[in-house]
């Protein structure tokens, strides 16, 4: 014989007790800030956003006014002025061919490396590759001042001075580069997948074409645009082995501006607003693209 026990039963004011959870808090709700969370966010936004409307600001002013105690606050009339004066003394026109060139084949060539040589450290078995590993992790360590002077030196003998291969081939592969591809493919690639493929006849290289190029497609593209922004802002090693009135990148360029006793802080600044302006039409096109490469890679770690 078996006895069944039922609850007991819950009167209306029982249930009315019970505290009702918020939409937010229930299985598959929304997340809502609230006024202290946007109040946060706007300051951080204005905060980030400063530096470049002070550019834009100061870039729209002349030099005596930026001289003056307090500074300018608010646009003046001479941005437009002041951007063509930049862009004719700066020679910026050929600036930015020259540093598209050298970002886009830099990128480009750190990508497809640093997703192979990610791939091998990753999936592939063969000996010595945990220290390998660690050597490149170990490059990663050393400041890139200390580098400068040997491929000077390099670059010199190679006769390669005021040429953009001198920019191009120092920054075709990176250590951070295969690094991040690395840690990305472990978690994002399975297993099972290389050996259906290898089962299926396929070879080192179609499996790394047909594999894991798309596997490592969001990963692949975060890369490139770090890559790009890097190499874009990249001062000290152009500067070296670079020239004004030669084969000049941006950031070359806009160092020669305003070049005098007294230094023209606004025709600077205009320069500074022109070379920044590419990166942001960039990331405005792609930055969707970006951010959904970094969750997802997020997701799957």
């Amino acid at each position: 014989m078996t006895t069944t026990v039922t609850p007991p039963e819950t009167s209306p004011a029982q249930q009315q007790k019970r505290p009702r959870l918020p939409k937010s808090a229930r299985a598959g709700g929304t997340l809502h800030g609230g006024p202290i969370a946007y109040v946060i966010l706007i300051v951080f936004t204005i905060v980030s956003l400063f530096p470049l409307i002070w550019t834009a600001i100061a870039a729209s002013r002349d030099n005596q006014r930026l001289a003056e105690n307090p500074p300018p606050f608010w646009f003046g009339s001479n941005l437009f002025k002041n951007l063509e004066i930049a862009w004719k003394d700066a020679n910026l026109g050929e600036a930015f061919l020259n540093t598209t060139i050298v970002s886009g084949i830099s990128a480009a060539t750190i990508v497809v490396l640093s997703t192979i040589a990610g791939f091998a450290f990753a999936k592939l078995r063969f000996k010595g590759r945990n220290a390998l590993m660690l050597i490149v992790i170990g490059t990663m360590m050393v400041p890139p001042q200390l580098s400068v002077i040997p491929l000077y030196m390099m670059v010199a003998k190679l006769d390669w001075t005021d040429q953009l291969q001198a920019v191009i081939f120092p920054s075709l592969v990176s250590a951070f580069g295969v690094f991040f591809m690395r840690q990305y493919l472990l978690q994002a690639l399975p297993d099972e997948v290389i050996e259906a493929a290898r089962v299926d006849g396929a070879s080192s290289w179609r499996v790394v074409w047909h594999v894991v190029f798309p596997a490592a497609r969001p990963a692949m593209a975060v890369l490139g645009m770090l890559t790009f922004v890097q190499t874009w802002n990249d001062f000290l090693w152009p500067f070296l082995v670079l020239t004004q009135t030669g084969n000049p990148t941006v950031q070359v360029a806009v160092a020669g501006l305003g070049r005098g006793y007294t230094p023209d802080q606004s025709l600077i600044m205009a320069g500074a607003l022109l070379g920044t302006l590419p990166l942001l039409l960039v990331f405005a096109i792609f930055g969707k693209q970006i951010v959904g490469g970094i969750m997802q890679g997020a997701v799957k770690g």
